[in-house]
This record gives structure tokens, C-alpha cells and sequence, in this order.
């Protein structure tokens, strides 16, 4: 598995158009919503500046492409071209083949993240109150990606080559609008907002926002995103299981 994940990792940071979009396109979408926002005006309905929120919004929209962009096409392709299938045949266990596409799109993510806090803070002198912020804010951020991570395999045990990218765009844009990140929820009207406090994205969002306020994350969502973990894992196991039926 070790080996697996080390390959998973070193065939990402291979390809370029991939990292792109998941370290520098969330980075210039950051600087493109934010760029010439107030650092002291506070957006309606939260207790943050836009450049505040907006890092949080774009470092977590970030991690999201990582994980749950590049698990699924890859598992879409590498099941069409028989690849899962030659691995079914040595001692891999079929939950280390799922656990090294975890871990290493986990590990891929961190970039994304750590390049839209330098751009907010060097771009827009973006501060907090206390150091050990910067690092709860890192490791909520990369933590709560797992969940994504697991609907990525999901869906790529769900999805054929041809079809999953049009299936993952959709689950993606959908999320990342759903959940506020490329805009604050306040904006939406009131029915939508009861909508999107459910939605994984929202809660995800919102583990950062509560660290940059100087608060522990809330219970709720903490207990939204295990919650979704556990039936995007759930699915992923039962796709997996029901593809090696297949095969």
C-alpha cells in the first residue's frame, strides 16, 4: 500500500494541468474575488473581512479539487483500462487500494492550501490574532478534506470513463456554490440559506471560519462532514465490492 500511495503521489505532482487547477487556479480565483476588497469592511452576516473569508472559502475549494476531482476521473480511468483489475490479483487488499487513493490525494491537497494562505497574507496582509490559528486553520482544512476524498472514489466506481467528468463537474461546482465558496451565504435568500447549512461544503467552510474567529469548530458541523464521511466511505466500499462482483 506504502508503494501504491508513493506512485498515486508521484504520477499527481507529474501532471501539470492538474496541479494547476488544484494550487494556482483556486490561488488567482482567491486574488480575482478579493483583490481589491477591504481588509476592515466585514461582510453581512459573519464576522469576517473578505479577504478573511475568502481564504478559508478558496483554500478548502482548493483541497476539494485535489481530492475529489483527481480520485475520481483517475479510478473512472484506471478501472476502463483494467488497471484495478491487475491490482485485484496481487495481495493488495481491496481497502488498501482504497485507503492509498485517500491518502494520497490528502497529501496532494496540502499545496493547494498552503498557496492560498501565502497569497493572502502577501498579496492581502491577511492576519490573525494568534500563530497556532495559522496551523488549526491548516490541519481543519486538510483534515475535512478526507470526506471529499472519499466521494471522489465513490464516484469513480460510480462513473464510466466517459462519463465521470461531466458527473464530477457537476458534483463539484454544485458543492462549491452550494456551500459558499465562491460567495458568502448571506447573499442567498433565506429558503436557500435553511438548504445550504446541510450541505458538506457549508460545514467544511465553516470549520475555517470558526478557527479564524478564534473559536473551536461547532459541534454541528463537525457532526455534518463525519456524517457524510461515513456514507461517502459506506458507498465508496459498497462500489468497490460491487465492481469486483463484476470483474
Amino acid at each position: 500500500m506504502n508503494t501504491l500511495i508513493k506512485l498515486e503521489i508521484a504520477r499527481t505532482l507529474r501532471n501539470k494541468k492538474f496541479m494547476f487547477f488544484s494550487v494556482v487556479y483556486p490561488a488567482g480565483l482567491y486574488l480575482l474575488i478579493a483583490g481589491g476588497a477591504s481588509s476592515t469592511e466585514i461582510v453581512k452576516g459573519t464576522h469576517l473581512t473578505l479577504p478573511l473569508l475568502m481564504m478559508v472559502s478558496m483554500a478548502s475549494f482548493g483541497a476539494i479539487t485535489a481530492v475529489l476531482v483527481g480520485n475520481s476521473e483517475r479510478i473512472a480511468k484506471e478501472r476502463e483500462k483494467g488497471w484495478v483489475r491487475q491490482l485485484r490479483l496481487t495481495a493488495l487488499p481491496g481497502r488498501g487500494y482504497v485507503t492509498a487513493k485517500v491518502a494520497s490525494a490528502a497529501v496532494v491537497s496540502l499545496p493547494s492550501i498552503l498557496v492560498v494562505f501565502a497569497v493572502a497574507a502577501l498579496v492581502k496582509d491577511v492576519r490573525m490574532d494568534a500563530a497556532w490559528q495559522w496551523f488549526a486553520l491548516t490541519g481543519a482544512i486538510w483534515a475535512g478534506s478526507i470526506v471529499f476524498a472519499a466521494l471522489g472514489v465513490a464516484v469513480g466506481y460510480l462513473a464510466t470513463g466517459d462519463a465521470v467528468r461531466p458527473i464530477t463537474m457537476i458534483i463539484y461546482f454544485g458543492l462549491s456554490v452550494l456551500g459558499g465558496l465562491w460567495m458568502p451565504t448571506a447573499t442567498f435568500p433565506k429558503w436557500l440559506q435553511n438548504i445550504t447549512e446541510w450541505v458538506p461544503t457549508h460545514a467544511y467552510a465553516a470549520l475555517g471560519q470558526a478557527i479564524e474567529q478564534g473559536d473551536a469548530p461547532h459541534l454541528k458541523d463537525v457532526s455534518i462532514l463525519f456524517a457524510y464521511l461515513v456514507i461517502f466511505a459506506g458507498a465508496a466500499a459498497w462500489l468497490y465490492r460491487k465492481d469486483t462482483h463484476k470483474a
